[in-house]
């Protein structure tokens, strides 16, 4: 098969010669070919034999022509640049020794130096191009020369300006963070300079900005400690920037951050750019922190301005649960039953009701009143444990409840004494149960 390929081959390149014996290569048409007709016919012929030997894969034929026409006419054409790239790629992956790659490689990257030198001014593929393909095969043929990987990326970034390519920037920083991670050779400040300077150049692609900011999340330079020292800065400089403000609470977010600064930029984000999203961020940061009246706080701004009922139900819940932490007792059973309301089917305010009522029985006055209430509490327990099924953050500590609250029950003699039996009816008169009517069980 292969001596047939060749015999085509011959066979074509006989008749190309015969063709262009019929040419007139004193036309100026012919002009970027050559000085003279026959420095032209020279050219074409040759470029004709690149051509030819490479989509025969024969590589070092086409090395060949690709070096004379370079010498010769290296502005002929950007093709036999392009022609230059394949050739040595291709001879790279079939190299037999280090030294054989090393060569090369090192022949790829001139392929890519001379197109820039001769090509690098056009419109659709010039310089920027060709430095980010360049940078790609650095990656892929110089994995562990990182000091070249970085250098070349930066080369086509410079080059590509606003223009350049988010994905390459990505691929750039995800390196650099690797090699923080990975060597000696980048330290903290480098990555946290880095990620200052390539943030404007994704805020119109967030998808890549999103794999942007995980990589400098991911890389352990983006502690609080560093985090803080950034933006601390950056917000000196501009203490009103939403965007600014909202990409430092959601990378010291992640990071775990809990220190004043921390909180004091989370709100002054919300103040300047109020979201429910951000609501949330600061309540579950407050919640964490301890500080539950600041946790109530954003939880409510969110529900004013939520309409749709999962997530008005859903918030009304974690208002619930706030409350309860923080012994609102009243504001926590009002929020548990407008949860109950929307989702009868959710067991979590259930529970907090049934606490609630648990709780305020102990401000009723009289021993069989507080009593009583626990008849009510009980109840609002039991059925949140057969909602609670599923939840096992929240049924083990229901069932303990519900234990407790029955321990609680009057006594047979305490019933008795007010001509109350079994299965009588019993209208609560005291603490948040108060007007529900329950049944008589004595404990």
């Amino acid at each position: 098969m292969k001596s047939l390929k060749i015999l085509f081959t011959a066979a074509f390149s006989l008749m190309a010669m015969a063709t262009m014996a019929q040419q007139d290569f004193s036309d100026p048409r012919y002009a970027r070919y050559g000085d003279t007709p026959e420095q032209r016919e020279q050219n074409i012929l040759r470029s004709n034999f690149l051509k030819e030997a490479v989509q025969n894969k024969d590589y070092n034929l086409a090395a060949h022509y690709f070096q004379l026409l370079l010498a010769d006419r290296p502005k002929v054409s950007v093709n036999i640049y392009k022609y230059g790239a394949i050739i040595y790629r291709n001879k790279i992956n079939r190299a037999k020794s280090v030294a054989e790659k090393k060569t090369m490689v090192d022949s790829l990257l001139a392929v890519y130096d001379a197109r820039v030198l001769h090509f690098g001014d056009s419109a659709k593929e010039g310089k920027a191009y060709i430095l980010d393909v360049k940078a790609r095969d650095v990656l892929n043929f110089m994995a562990n020369n990182r000091a070249a990987i970085r250098q070349a990326f930066r080369e086509a970034i410079e080059a590509g300006g606003a223009q350049t390519n988010p994905e390459t920037i990505v691929v750039f920083f995800s390196n650099l963070c690797d090699d923080y991670q990975n060597t000696d050779e980048v330290m903290p400040e480098e990555i946290i300079a880095e990620y200052d300077r390539l943030t404007p150049f994704l805020e119109a692609h967030p998808t890549f900005k999103e794999q942007f900011d995980a990589a400098f999340g991911r890389s352990g330079a983006a502690d609080c400690e560093n985090l803080e020292k950034l933006f601390r800065a950056k917000l000196a400089a501009a203490p009103e920037d939403a965007e600014v403000l909202n990409q430092a609470v959601t990378l010291m977010t992640r990071a775990n951050c809990q220190s004043d600064f921390y909180f004091e930029v989370a709100e002054k984000s919300y103040a300047v750019q109020p979201t429910a999203q951000m609501a949330i961020y600061l309540a579950q940061s407050f919640k964490n922190k301890g500080d539950y009246d600041k946790a109530s706080k954003y939880l409510n701004a969110s529900l004013a301005t939520e309409e749709n009922p999962e997530e008005r139900q859903k918030l009304l819940t974690q208002i619930s649960v706030v409350e309860l932490v923080a012994n609102n007792i009243s504001a926590a059973a009002k929020a548990a039953k407008e949860a109950i309301e929307l989702n009868p089917e959710d067991g979590v305010p259930v529970f907090v009701l049934a606490q609630c009522y648990g709780i305020s029985a102990s401000n009723c006055g009289e021993q069989f009143a507080r009593q009583a209430a626990c008849w009510v509490a009980y109840d609002t327990m039991s059925k949140a444990v057969d909602l609670l099924q599923n939840n096992p953050e929240y049924l083990d500590t229901a069932k303990q409840a519900q234990a407790a609250f029955r321990s609680r029950f009057p006594s047979q003699e305490e019933c008795f004494m007010r001509d109350l039996q079994a299965g009588n009816s019993y209208r609560v008169d005291c603490g948040l149960a108060a007007g529900i009517t329950t049944t008589v069980r004595p404990r």
